[in-house]
């Protein structure tokens, strides 16, 4: 694997989990990958494309995980952070915004930068419902060749290629010693890349699974978790797991 689309291809659809969410759903790699694709299907008609920016709410949701891997699938990057970032104006030249649905009807955006919103259905008519609309969308991707070097993470600061992810991906794995048998926990915030890396792309690229904690703070039951101050013998501190 070379690139976050492997991580989602054809031939990784089984029943094995993916991902697990504390006081939510449950998706096997069958179901994510297709939602994955229908994601992708559903950005590319918010002008999501090769090279553009998607902000993304900084959110342990699996809207917000699915819409990186649909923006990757499409050749963009995402920016994750906080709303308050986006409402304080320091960011700009997105093409799209997603986050919860109050949020996407409150975000006030430039002409050309659409806005989508998930959870609540929005109520202005302008926002894009994620739920309703990647439902509705096509469950299947064509294959795609996408160059390892092209950036597909950015925190406004630094923006990593594919490679980039992997490598460092490569680099937990190894160290960790992680196979499809564990349960990573995401228990620091999408912006630090190293969550990205260690909470997301290492227990998919070995076949495992990411886990969501609750909305009310339950720790779900991982083998693994991904985090800033957790000082538990599985603990993948954040740091390590940033791309160099």
């Amino acid at each position: 694997m070379e690139t976050l689309d492997d991580l989602v291809a054809r031939d990784r659809r089984s029943e094995a989990t993916a991902l697990s969410i504390a006081d939510g759903p449950t998706y096997d790699y069958h179901r994510f990958c297709t939602t994955a694709w229908k994601t992708g299907n559903f950005l590319r008609h918010q002008g999501v494309r090769e090279s553009v920016t998607v902000f993304v709410a900084d959110d342990e949701a699996p809207q917000a995980l699915l819409s990186f891997l649909g923006t990757a699938l499409l050749g963009g990057v995402t920016l994750f952070d906080s709303v308050s970032r986006w409402n304080d104006g320091e960011t700009s030249n997105l093409q799209a915004l997603v986050l919860p649905g109050a949020d996407a009807d409150d975000a006030a955006v430039p002409a050309g930068t659409n806005r989508v919103g998930y959870g609540t259905e929005p109520s202005d008519p302008a926002v894009a419902h994620f739920e309703r609309d990647v439902w509705s969308e096509n469950p299947s991707f064509p294959p795609v060749e996408r160059d390892p070097t092209a950036p597909v993470l950015t925190t406004g600061d630094a923006t990593y290629s594919h490679r980039d992810l992997f490598e460092a991906a490569e680099r937990i794995v190894d160290g960790y010693e992680l196979t499809a048998d564990d349960r990573v926990a995401v228990r620091a915030p999408f912006s630090d890349p190293g969550t990205v890396v260690a909470g997301v792309v290492a227990p998919l690229l070995v076949g495992g699974a990411i886990a969501f904690d609750g909305a009310d703070g339950t720790k779900v039951d991982a083998t693994a978790s991904v985090a800033g101050d957790d000082q538990s013998d599985r603990a993948i501190p954040v740091e390590e797991a940033r791309p160099r």
